[in-house]
């Protein structure tokens, strides 16, 4: 992914019911899908342990202050998050939800809708297809080169940063804006 012209923690749409944040984390790269483990329990390559900590000082920095984390149980998305979170000053309690695991967006969006009631700021960490394909499909607007960078891929330990307007509830195709977009490659 090319440089990201910076966040913006300030944004029309993160408090409740007028609206929402969405910080949607790509888990960090993984041991090759070929070795003789099981997909679920395939942890973090050296790589991934390094490049994890960096996604969550990049959260940090960039201020934004989610009141939780909603994260696939998959050993190598908990890894990510565990590894991301001591960076922040205050980190939000994990939720490890079994329905996330390799999960497709409409998985996604029911289980955003009904756990983020009431809060307006998520993390949500998760794994590709299902992350890139809801991120794609949620990023109807915001400048356009964050939509064109969204739109190509999701990289690992990567963050795209949703704004929607009405709520977890009202979330649909192209009802958000991409307000920012970092990777370790950035």
């Amino acid at each position: 992914m090319s440089p990201n012209p910076g966040p913006r923690p300030e944004s029309s749409a993160p408090d409740g019911a007028a609206g929402c944040r969405l910080l949607l984390v790509r888990h960090a790269k993984a041991v090759p899908k070929d070795l003789p483990i099981d997909d679920f329990d395939r942890a973090l390559s050296k790589r991934g342990k390094a490049d994890a900590p960096r996604t969550g000082r990049w959260l940090a920095d960039s201020g934004f202050e989610p009141a939780l984390v909603l994260c696939s149980p998959a050993r190598r998305t908990r890894q990510t998050w565990q590894l991301a979170a001591p960076a922040l000053k205050d980190p939000p309690p994990a939720v490890y939800d079994d329905r996330l695991y390799n999960a497709a967006p409409s998985m996604l969006v029911a289980v955003l809708a009904e756990r983020g009631t009431g809060l307006g700021s998520l993390v949500l960490v998760g794994h590709n297809p299902g992350i890139h394909e809801l991120a794609a499909g949620l990023c109807g607007s915001g400048p356009a080169d964050l939509l064109e960078r969204v739109r190509a891929g999701f990289p690992t330990s990567g963050v795209v940063v949703v704004d929607v307007p009405g709520g977890w509830e009202r979330l649909s195709p192209g009802s958000g804006t991409v307000a920012a977009l970092w990777s370790p490659a950035d």
